[in-house]
């Protein structure tokens, strides 16, 4: 969410997603609350800290580490204030292992990707933390059904080996898909609820994370293409569900969210192109903008949000 103040984002979140409000990220306001930077904060018995090149693991939690745990505390305690009371589903977000793996250094500046015992590390490390933070917002708001959702801009590029090195010359080697799958069943099996993987990048590897478990996969619709329908056939088939982002995430103009019903045109075509009964669409899709909103402005980012409402509710008076 864009913006520096977590109550405001936490009230608007909560006003408008009644069914599935979550856990907002507000980057703006420095290193710690961004996406790794907050992910980092999580993890058990590993330290980082803020480098001209990024973040970089450390010997002992440094100033660094303390600020984005005390980032996350602040958000926790603004989602307790506004959604305490709330019975459901809830939303958390953390970057996923091999995100992390390719965006974290080791001490001298390669990233923990080009190391497979350091990938395990991280992996351990990452289970642990996200068990804790689970059980900590149980005890916040105990009426939750907590969802963990996994970002994973990168998993494509791991996959492909498409990660560049620190010098920017060369890439790390492509990851065994039977290695990336059993690391993001470790991460998985702290959470006895729903699972979400998001990636905003082209070739999700859908067949991979239904492998792995997931029970719903969060993705830019817009990068689609037909060669991947039998993949999302087969996905839904097996019980997962698609968050289909198909509303723009970094507009400002809040006018160009006319057409709720518009929005969802490309999701009804997939299902006919695909066979599937109408009455699945609507237990199989969320709908979702396509990324994050940090880079939109609040008046859009709020829109966006109940655009999202709106459109899921034109899906479903009318899913044919």
């Amino acid at each position: 969410m864009p913006g520096g103040d977590v109550r405001e984002a936490v009230r608007t979140i909560t006003g408008s997603l009644e069914a599935l409000p979550y856990l907002p990220e507000l980057p703006a306001r420095g290193p710690g609350a961004d996406m790794t930077g907050r992910t980092a904060g999580l993890l058990a018995e590993l330290y980082v800290q803020l480098e001209p090149s990024g973040w970089r693991l450390a010997d002992r939690p440094g100033r660094d580490t303390r600020r984005a745990r005390a980032w996350l505390g602040e958000d926790l305690d603004a989602l307790e204030e506004f959604a305490g009371e709330h019975r459901g589903p809830l939303k958390v977000s953390a970057v996923g292992p091999w995100t992390l793996a390719a965006t974290l250094q080791r001490r001298g500046g390669e990233a923990m990707l080009g190391d497979p015992g350091a990938c395990r590390d991280l992996t351990a490390s990452l289970a642990e933390g996200l068990r804790a933070h689970l059980a900590d917002l149980r005890r916040r708001v105990p009426g939750a059904e907590p969802v963990l959702q996994l970002d994973e801009p990168a998993l494509t590029g791991v996959l492909r080996g498409d990660v560049r090195t620190a010098s920017g010359y060369r890439t790390y080697g492509a990851v065994d898909r039977s290695v990336v799958e059993g690391a993001l069943r470790e991460v998985a099996a702290v959470h006895d609820g729903p699972l979400v993987v998001h990636s905003c990048a082209p070739g999700v590897p859908f067949a991979l994370l239904r492998r792995a478990g997931v029970t719903g996969i969060s993705f830019d619709a817009g990068l689609l293409t037909e060669r991947e329908d039998e993949l999302l056939g087969e996905a839904v088939e097996g019980g997962v569900a698609l968050f289909a982002g198909v509303v723009p995430g970094d507009g400002h103009d809040a006018d160009a969210l006319s057409d709720p019903a518009g929005s969802v045109m490309g999701v009804r075509s997939l299902w006919r192109r695909l066979g599937l009964a109408p009455a699945l669409l609507t237990e199989s899709v969320v709908v979702t903008p396509a990324c994050g909103l940090a880079g939109a402005s609040p008046g859009y980012a709020r829109a966006v949000l109940a655009h999202c409402v709106r459109a899921a509710r034109s899906l479903a008076d009318n899913p044919a």
